[in-house]
C-alpha cells in the first residue's frame, strides 16, 4: 500500500508540473520590502489556488451545502474577503471593525445560520470580485510599510504585523482545503 500511496504521489506531483507554467518559487514581490514581499508572494499564491478551485462553479455549486451545520462555498469565499478586511483595519489601524464595517463583514466573518440564510444566489464570480477589491487594499497598504512594520507588536496584543498576515494566510489555506472538500461532494446529476 505505501508504494502505491508514494507512486500516486510522484505522478500527482509530476502531471502538477507539467501543466503549471509558472515556476514554484517564493519571491520578493517587487515594490515591497523584503519580509513583506515575501508575504504578498505567499498571498497571491494561495488566493490564486483558492480561485483556480472554485472560478468554474455554476449556481449549484456555489451555494452547494454538505450539510445544515456546514457554510456555502460562496459564503466561505466572502468569509475570506472578510476575515481579510478585518485584518486591514486591526493591523494598520489598531481597532476592529466600526458599526459600518460590522453591517458590511459580519454576517461573512462569523458564518453560521444566518449566513446559510443569506449568503446564497449569487454566481462565484459575486463573491470572487469582492475578495479582488480586498486584496487590492491589502496589497496598496502593505506598499505602504515596511519590515520595521511588520515585525512590530500590535498595540495591546504580543502579536506582530507579521504573524497577524501569516494568520490571513492560514486561514485562507484551512478553508481552501474545506472548499475543495466540498468540491468534491458536490453531486453531479
Amino acid at each position: 500500500m505505501k508504494k502505491q500511496h508514494y507512486l500516486f504521489l510522484f505522478i500527482s506531483t509530476f502531471l502538477f508540473n507539467l501543466t503549471n507554467t509558472e515556476a514554484q518559487n517564493i519571491k520578493v514581490e517587487k515594490g515591497y520590502s523584503p519580509q513583506i514581499g515575501t508575504t504578498v508572494s505567499m498571498l497571491k499564491d494561495l488566493k490564486k489556488r483558492v480561485t483556480n478551485s472554485v472560478r468554474n462553479l455554476d449556481q449549484t455549486g456555489t451555494d452547494f451545502l454538505i450539510d445544515e451545520n456546514a457554510n456555502r462555498i460562496g459564503a466561505l469565499i466572502l468569509h475570506l474577503a472578510a476575515t481579510e478586511a478585518y485584518y486591514q483595519v486591526y493591523t494598520f489601524q489598531n481597532r476592529g471593525f466600526n458599526r459600518a464595517e460590522s453591517v458590511k463583514w459580519d454576517t461573512a466573518l462569523n458564518l453560521g445560520d444566518k449566513a446559510r440564510e443569506e449568503l446564497r444566489g449569487k454566481p462565484i464570480q459575486y463573491y470572487l470580485d469582492i475578495w479582488d477589491d480586498v486584496r487590492e487594499k491589502t496589497l496598496k497598504l502593505l506598499k505602504t510599510k515596511d519590515d520595521k512594520w511588520f515585525e512590530k507588536k500590535i498595540k495591546g496584543t504580543s502579536m506582530n504585523n507579521h504573524w497577524a498576515w501569516y494568520h490571513v494566510m492560514e486561514h485562507q489555506a484551512n478553508h481552501m482545503g474545506q472548499i475543495r472538500f466540498f468540491i468534491k461532494r458536490i453531486p453531479n446529476d
